[in-house]
């Protein structure tokens, strides 16, 4: 083989690595004007979801005093959340359209094989998974965050005692995460594999072929849907141990002194707490998919700026030079 030959295929490889992208990373930075504009109303609107507990225990205190402040300041709040809310669930629409259309133009317009076509197909829905992962599973992602830190820190200035209880909770929630995830994980690759195929195989007639195919889809669906099954189980079951015995805490070290308000509000941010702890192995799943997704995604993009714009003709400078015999 030419040494020329031999440097143009180098640059090709390192052409590759180099177009190689974070799928995610670069539509953040592509539309990061749209996505920070939405996340700012969103951090407004999960800021305001997690004061309102605290208001309504201010308001019930208050109205067991014959004051109606308390009342006033929580309808203020609420009002206000309300608003943020209807605005930023518009904007999003708006904001995930956009991009939606610009990461799907950006890969399906370019020129194609025929054995490609399956591919490309499965990756135009995996994309529109991608969208959907920014648009609503993100945002529920980011929301369990805001429960779980934000409870804990509201917790803290009710009873201190219960917000120890809560971080000790987060240690096995973890450990069975990790172990939900790598499950996950496999699953969610193998499903894709076959996803990939499903142009090709209907387009080939062949009805033991579709027949095994989507039958084959089912069995992973089947599958990942039994490992969320047990994760739910055990994971309610944890809910309900931090439940019992944070009530029975806040009893014991409280007393009956105890503000009906401050009640409501501790188990209201008890509540919070456990519902970002229920969306742990929901998170798991999704990033497991997306990370599958992307990474297909990916080669899909970057493999037209190789093929189409690179040639060997053009390398000349680049490879090294022969040497005289």
């Amino acid at each position: 083989m030419p040494v020329h030959a031999i440097g143009a295929d180098n640059y090709l490889i390192e052409r590759f690595f180099m177009l190689e992208m974070n799928v995610l990373k670069e539509l953040m930075k592509v539309h990061k004007i749209r996505l920070g504009i939405t996340w700012f109303l969103f951090s407004l609107e999960m800021t305001g979801a997690l004061l309102r507990p605290f208001f309504l225990g201010v308001a019930i205190n208050d109205l067991m005093q014959g004051s109606y402040r308390g009342l006033i300041i929580l309808s203020a709040v609420h009002f206000s959340w309300l608003v943020i809310g209807i605005l930023r669930h518009r904007y999003d629409t708006r904001t995930y359209s956009a991009i939606y259309t610009s990461l799907v133009t950006k890969f399906l317009s370019r020129k194609i094989k025929s054995t490609e076509v399956s591919k490309l197909s499965a990756h135009s829905t995996l994309a529109r998974e991608l969208i959907d992962f920014l648009e609503f599973d993100l945002v529920y992602i980011i929301e369990a965050l805001y429960n779980i830190l934000g409870s804990m820190i509201l917790l803290f200035f009710y009873e201190s005692t219960v917000v120890l209880l809560c971080l000790a909770m987060l240690i096995p929630v973890m450990t069975i995460s990790y172990f939900y995830g790598k499950r996950m994980k496999k699953l969610t690759q193998l499903k894709n594999d076959e996803l990939e195929q499903q142009v090709n195989i209907i387009s080939s007639g062949d009805k033991k072929a579709i027949h095994r195919h989507f039958n084959n889809l089912r069995k992973w669906q089947i599958r990942i849907s039994d490992q969320e099954a047990w994760n739910f189980g055990i994971m309610e079951m944890m809910v309900m141990v931090v439940i019992t015995l944070s009530l029975l805490i806040t009893y014991h070290v409280a007393g009956t002194t105890i503000l009906a308000g401050n009640i409501i509000g501790i188990y209201n941010y008890i509540l919070k707490f456990v519902s970002g702890l229920d969306t742990i192995p929901y998170t798991v799943q999704r990033v497991t998919s997306l990370h599958d997704i992307t990474k297909r995604i990916q080669l899909q993009m970057t493999e037209s700026p190789v093929t189409e714009t690179v040639s060997t003709e053009s390398l000349p400078s680049l490879a090294p030079k022969e040497t005289a015999a």
